[in-house]
């Protein structure tokens, strides 16, 4: 089976829905404006314009619209391994990560597998990259996905951080770690099912992340692959995704509330801003505990400091 998306203008869009009409079905999944489906091909068309069709003939009719459409979206503006044609509704431990570039807060991977059967289900609860979704949005549907999904998150405290990240840890190797910690622990629960695939949100090619993780004990490598933008490829890294940003933002509001001052997300200017304002109330070491040490904002903030008292 094949997967075929194209973004098409307003007027190509009906042209299309005027093409499939007799063949139309109810879809009530969020973003969708019109469905149709052929015996062997099923069309989507999308709030944003995208168009999908999949099924044994996707390359046959969306050929049809292919020389007219204003551009055709492949699974390939990602870069990584080949996947399979119908990847994206295969059986698949996806996971990803997120509070990597925040100088505030942990860094957070979560692991979660979506089986074949509820690829439908995780995209009707609204699942998709989560750089469309806002914060609040992902507050409210993590919880779900994680009462639905097997799956493992890692929160990494940022004493923790600044510690094996002064003893020459990357935040590469940090990555691969948890990324193989997490992945682990999803299999672990499995019991004797096996995903089809592992996806992982590609930060680093094979080589270098499997060297990262050459001295664990137990390391996941069967039919894992790598892409990046895999959030887009498959609902597993989605979900995960969202799974994983929650609980980074559930860390923020603890930090929120032992800091007693709103914590900023991102490395800004603003950042360096609260970072010297809680300096100058908590001290250095609260500083240190719950950031990242090592970064740029550290030395900004107490250029802020120094100016403050002097």
């Amino acid at each position: 089976m094949s997967n075929e998306v194209l973004l098409m203008k307003p007027n190509e869009i009906e042209k299309v829905k005027s093409h499939y009409m007799k063949f139309k079905v109810e879809r009530s999944a969020p973003g969708v404006v019109f469905a149709a489906k052929l015996v062997d091909t099923t069309i989507t068309i999308y709030k944003s314009g995208k168009v999908m069709f999949q099924g044994n003939g996707a390359t046959r009719e969306a050929s049809l619209w292919g020389t007219s459409a204003s551009k055709t979206l492949a699974t390939s503006a990602a870069k990584g391994d080949i996947l399979p044609p119908n990847f994206s509704s295969l059986s698949v431990l996806g996971s990803d990560e997120t509070g990597t570039g925040d100088y505030f807060g942990p860094i957070t991977v979560a692991a979660c597998f979506v089986s074949s059967e509820q690829v439908e289900l995780v995209k009707e609860l609204g699942v998709k990259d989560s750089k469309m979704l806002t914060d609040d949005v992902m507050r409210k549907m993590a919880p779900d996905l994680m009462a639905t999904l097997t799956h493992s998150v890692l929160v990494l405290k940022n004493e923790k951080y600044n510690d094996i990240q002064s003893r020459g840890w990357s935040q590469g190797k940090i990555k691969a770690l948890m990324h193989n910690q997490a992945l682990k622990l999803v299999l672990t629960k499995m019991d004797t099912e096996k995903p089809a695939f592992i996806l992982i949100d590609q930060f680093a090619e094979r080589g270098i992340y499997y060297n990262h993780i050459k001295a664990e004990k137990e390391i996941i490598r069967e039919n894992v692959l790598f892409s990046t933008k895999a959030e887009q490829l498959h609902v597993s890294v989605a979900a995960a995704s969202i799974i994983a940003r929650y609980a980074f933002l559930k860390e923020m509001d603890r930090l929120t509330e032992i800091a007693n001052t709103t914590i900023p997300k991102g490395a800004s200017a603003k950042v360096d801003e609260i970072a010297a304002k809680i300096y100058l109330k908590h001290g250095e070491e609260f500083l240190k505990s719950i950031t990242k040490w090592h970064f740029a904002n550290t030395q900004k903030a107490i250029k802020i400091v120094n100016k403050r008292r002097f």
